[in-house]
């Protein structure tokens, strides 16, 4: 197991350091750059300001130089600042963060508890298969947007139950809870398929081995051979699934995030490579690609644990 996370640790760390010089390059070759932008946002800079500006932020240099420059001062533990909101980039990515992580936490914990129930009961209990095959193939046929857009004008037009979008952010907890069902909904409900399935398939495979048949015949409690015995090897796959979905409480939903009017690190992404933010733009890419790696990590420990023939 250590060999396994040495070795992956070092892994991770190259595909950072190739990730941020594509990504640079990238971001790099783009047209434009932050001063045409403010120039054309600002009709009183001149050629000269623009000259100046430039040389501050290091703009009229190669772009494999300031690659240089920007690796030497994240090793140092200096993330820059951001042009488009001239912040420290840390201080404008946490909050978009936090929004994110509480979105996205609360519907991954909801599509997964769904969509494991929905697995175990159609895999143990008659008729109940065609029931999970059913809702997993509807939840993944419906578009998030759609979906999103639909909730909206039924909970918070029609009826004028919930808040059509926002935070709730300074109100209450219960408050803030309200401005959060809504998105919460909409992606849990589409996430739940990937979750479904791949337990509804892995459970079908366990209750049809011999160990389950002797389980039974030694008299066991139904709950004890299916929680007990039958989902642990189940679990595999599932662990895989979220492992994958991790990547996303930080990259955010821009789409849901969008239609509910909440900043999150979708919209942050996608403002900040539009704008050619070089800083906030990579800062915000990295920390997704090395959550989404660790996370991996961690599932291939898990499934480890659970099952240590994949260690040989």
């Amino acid at each position: 197991m250590l060999r396994l996370i040495a070795g992956r640790l070092v892994q991770i760390g190259v595909v950072l350091a190739i990730l941020s010089a594509l990504v640079w390059l990238a971001m790099g070759l783009m047209p434009g750059d932050p001063l045409d932008l403010a120039m054309a946002a600002d009709p009183r800079l001149t050629a000269a300001d623009a000259a100046r500006l430039r040389a501050l932020h290091g703009l009229d240099r190669p772009l494999a130089e300031r690659y240089l420059a920007w690796a030497a001062a994240v090793l140092r533990g200096e993330f820059g600042f951001s042009r488009l909101y001239a912040l420290p980039a840390t201080a404008v990515l946490w909050p978009a963060l936090r929004s994110t992580l509480v979105l996205l936490g609360w519907a991954l914990l909801l599509s997964a508890g769904i969509g494991i129930a929905l697995g175990v009961l159609g895999a143990t209990r008659r008729g109940m298969g065609a029931l999970a095959d059913g809702l997993a193939l509807l939840a993944q046929s419906l578009p998030g947007f759609w979906l999103g857009i639909l909730l909206v004008i039924l909970f918070a037009v029609e009826l004028g139950w919930l808040p059509a979008g926002g935070t709730g952010e300074g109100g209450s907890l219960a408050e803030a809870a309200r401005f959060l069902l809504l998105p919460v909904a909409t992606l849990a409900f589409v996430n739940v398929a990937a979750y479904a399935r791949h337990s509804l398939a892995a459970m079908r495979q366990e209750m049809a081995q011999p160990y389950i048949r002797t389980a039974r015949m030694k008299g066991l409690p139904e709950r004890q051979v299916v929680w007990g015995h039958a989902f642990p090897n189940a679990a595999i796959p599932v662990v895989t699934v979220a492992a994958l979905d991790a990547g996303s409480l930080v990259s955010g939903a821009l789409v849901t995030e969008t239609i509910f009017a909440r900043p999150g690190m979708g919209k942050l992404i996608y403002d900040s490579i539009m704008g050619n933010d070089y800083n906030l733009a990579l800062l915000a890419l990295l920390l997704a690609a090395l959550v989404t790696m660790l996370a991996t990590l961690a599932a291939d420990c898990v499934q480890r644990l659970i099952d240590p023939r994949l260690a040989h």
